[in-house]
Order: C-alpha cells, then structure tokens, then sequence
C-alpha cells in the first residue's frame, strides 16, 4: 500500500483528505495513527508527551511495514501528519476524533465536555475504550450523541476486529457514521446489541487467558508451552471459524443440534472444573519470570515485528482464500 491510501477513505469529493485527531500517543492510539496514514487520512495528534513526534516516528518506521494493505513507507506520511498539544485546537475542524487516553471515567469526562465545546457539531466523536460506557464518559457533555465506542483489538493497525458500542444517549446517524468510518479503513465494525462491561472480545480474552494462568499455575504446562497450545489448536482454528461454526462443524451432518445432544450435553460439568487461579504475588512473580525466560531473548521491537508480520500473514491469506472460493 502506498503512502496515499484510497480515495474513498482518505477523501472527500473536492475537500481533500479527512481530517482525524488522534488524542493519545500510546499503544492504541499509535496503532491508530499508523493506520489512519496508511489510508490517506490527515491525522492530528493530540499529546501531552514532549517527545510525542519522536515516539510516532519510530512506532511509524517499525508498523508501517506490516499495514495488511500493504508496505507503505513512512516518508509518505509527513505531509499528513501533524501534532497538536492543545485539546482545544486539535479538535477544532476535525471530521473524526479518537480518544485513547488511559481508563480514568473523570479525565475521559473531563475530555469530552472540553471536546464537545471544541469540536465541529458534525464530528464523529470515538472513544477507544475498553471498558466505559459513552453515556458515563459524556455525561459532562452539553450533546453527547455524537459519541460512540469504538473498541480495537491490539494492535488496532492489524486486527480488523472494532467493537461499536452506543449509550442511550447516542445517535443511531452516529453508530452508522462509526461503522462507515472503520470500515473505510478496512476494519471490521461489530455493533453489540447491548452494553455489557469489557464488551465481548475482552470478556473471551479474559475467560482464555483465566483458565491459561490455571493451567501454569498448576504445573500442568509451562507458560511457553501453553501458547504453543493455543497457537497450533484453538488459535489456528479460530482464525478461519468461530467457535459455534466449529463445534456445528464438529457435530458432522447433524451440525450443532448433533454435537450438543452427543458431546456437548456434558459441557455444564467441565465448565465446572475450569480453574479460579488467585493472582497473589507468587503466581504474578512466576508467570513474569516465566515470560522473561521464554521471550526475554528478543527487544519488544522484535517481537512486535515477529507478531504483525505473522498477522498479516494470516490476513492476506484468508483474503486471498475468500477471492478464490468467491
């Protein structure tokens, strides 16, 4: 993918390129960024950090390779891209705004009745949040309808997966205009039908990875040995199927009805025996030593590296299995 992206993401018919401000420069909000540059989108960062422009230019060189559309080189971008510390004036004459500041409902309040005053009326205002609902975060706004969840998966520059989540008070014009918007950059919009805390993709995250801390903990598997598990089982297969399509696979001819009136009737008694492992200090010690022994040996750029490369292996050839079986 080159540096200007598509034109029906990047553009709007005689206006030039949409304009998005980023406010956050951390894990998510780079990916994001990154993202957003690779489609053609003028971003505007908003962050407290001094060294802000530096910290995107490196995670720019070290995410820009592995964008699923493509290569992209980062020097295509500058034009593009511009920082902003004042809240106040970054959001001014911006098309979309995405917050990704830390888990705090006070500061994402306080930022979003500063946004509401500030932002054109017609913006799209998203919140990466993972765990807050738009009503609680903009109960401090004069108009909140403009605001919707928009949840990414990490690294939101790879996982197509964005959990589209509205309050009472948002708009269903707003909720079309998210899903619209992510998917002109090639993500994957699921609107939930209903708020639920950590929403739905975190909730199965966190039931794997309880059950995961059990199995070390126990002694049952190493914490390396357990990935290996979930990569070449559970983790190979959901890339190509969920689990209901596989389990109504599994049930052969008679598909789901056959394997829950066969092999699932017992399913009740083994969630039963799944594990409630404590996390007291012995177990959070020992999974962290555990960790630093097994990927200790290469720099969290390497393994970023390693991680995006193998994503978006997995998502060009799934895309190009679609194409041949279209």
């Amino acid at each position: 993918m080159s540096g200007t992206g598509t034109e029906s993401a990047g553009t709007t018919a005689g206006t030039g390129p949409r304009t998005v401000t980023v406010i956050g420069a951390g894990t998510i909000g780079l990916g994001w960024i990154a993202l957003f540059l690779g489609h053609g989108l003028r971003v505007r960062v908003n962050s407290r950090r001094a060294q802000a422009p530096a910290v995107v230019a490196e995670a720019l060189e070290l995410f820009a390779p592995y964008l699923p559309e493509g290569t992209a080189d980062p020097a295509d971008f500058a034009e593009r891209l511009e920082f902003e510390p004042d809240l106040e004036r970054a959001v001014t004459g911006a098309d979309v705004i995405v917050e990704n500041a830390p888990e705090n409902l006070e500061l994402k309040q306080e930022l979003f009745e500063r946004i509401g005053k500030a932002a054109p009326a017609g913006a799209l205002i998203l919140s990466s949040t993972s765990t807050l609902s738009p009503d609680d975060m903009g109960a401090r706004m004069a108009d909140s309808s403009r605001l919707v969840v928009g949840h990414p998966f990490n690294p939101p520059h790879v996982v197509p997966l964005v959990e589209v989540v509205a309050g009472g008070n948002t708009s269903p014009d707003a909720v079309r205009e998210a899903v619209a918007f992510f998917e002109s950059v090639s993500r994957v919009p699921i609107v939930l039908h209903k708020p639920i805390l950590a929403f739905a993709a975190n909730r199965l995250q966190s039931a794997l990875l309880r059950e995961s801390v059990h199995l070390v903990r126990e002694g049952v598997v190493t914490l390396e040995e357990l990935d290996r598990v979930v990569t070449h089982s559970i983790g190979l297969r959901w890339a190509t199927v969920g689990p209901f399509l596989a389990f109504h696979l599994g049930g052969g001819q008679g598909g789901l009805r056959k394997w829950l009136g066969t092999l699932g009737s017992g399913l009740e008694r083994g969630w039963e025996v799944l594990g409630r492992p404590a996390m007291d200090e012995a177990t959070v010690n020992s999974l962290i030593e555990q960790a630093e022994a097994a990927y200790g040996s290469r720099t969290y750029e390497e393994w970023v590296r390693v991680r995006d490369a193998r994503q978006t292996a997995i998502l060009r050839s799934l895309a190009d299995v679609e194409r041949d079986t279209a």
